[in-house]
């Protein structure tokens, strides 16, 4: 079992790298039998690499149809991110004046989770799923359920994107610390302050996704 492990991290590894550099463009099918030929390993290896990609989002599964490298554009990720700071800082304003004792002490549990899953390394698929848990957990408050579903819309759109920000650009310390300083804020009630560090917080997770991208497979072979 652990000689089939090794080979599916170094499938992985592989893949990670040709996908980060451009050598599979976004919607490339990944089929398997042709890259267990290409790798000289069986199915297995090949199919558990790109389970470990598609927690990562670099690969997404389509039912009857098999595994695709998933569309990476810098364009698309800066608007998806620059309209969760229109919508986010919008509903947080909002929620703010209604956050009770119950709230706060709901999305701290869920940072608090969030923050494990983070340290230990593990269930990496939960990452973005506790992340946006916390958002949405603070923003719930406001009363406003059409805003929030555009919000989780744009999320699940984003959430591969998020996954990747988490694994790659080495700032997990930095997202947790502006989680809990976000958390202090809408505590405190401090509306201005709150939406500041959430549009610095949003947009600088984008541009570390830019990042990763621009750099192609260079410094993360050993993610």
């Amino acid at each position: 079992m652990e000689t089939f492990k090794t080979r599916a991290q170094h499938v992985a590894d592989d893949l990670r790298r040709r996908i980060l550099g451009g050598e599979f463009k976004g919607g490339t099918q990944l089929r398997q039998d042709a890259l267990a030929k290409d790798y000289a390993v069986s199915r297995i290896p090949v199919r558990e690499a790109l389970f470990t990609l598609e927690s990562e989002g670099l690969v997404e599964f389509h039912a009857h149809r098999g595994a695709f490298t998933t569309e990476l554009s810098v364009d698309k990720i800066r608007e998806l991110f620059d309209l969760r700071v229109l919508l986010e800082k919008y509903i947080l304003k909002a929620a703010i004046p209604n956050l009770t004792s119950q709230d706060l002490e709901g999305a701290e549990n869920i940072l608090l989770k969030y923050d494990s899953a983070l340290d230990s390394g593990r269930n990496i698929d939960n990452w973005s799923e506790y992340n946006f848990a916390f958002h949405k957990a603070l923003y719930a408050p406001a009363g406003f359920p059409e805003t929030l579903a555009l919000i989780t819309q744009i999320n699940t759109k984003s959430d591969r994107y998020i996954r990747m920000q988490l694994l790659y650009t080495q700032e997990i310390e930095k997202a947790e610390k502006e989680h809990h300083e976000l958390l202090e804020l809408a505590r405190r009630g401090e509306v201005e302050n709150a939406c500041e560090l959430l549009e610095k917080h949003i947009l600088d997770a984008c541009e570390g996704i830019v990042s990763v991208l621009e750099e192609g497979s260079h410094g993360i072979a050993n993610v």
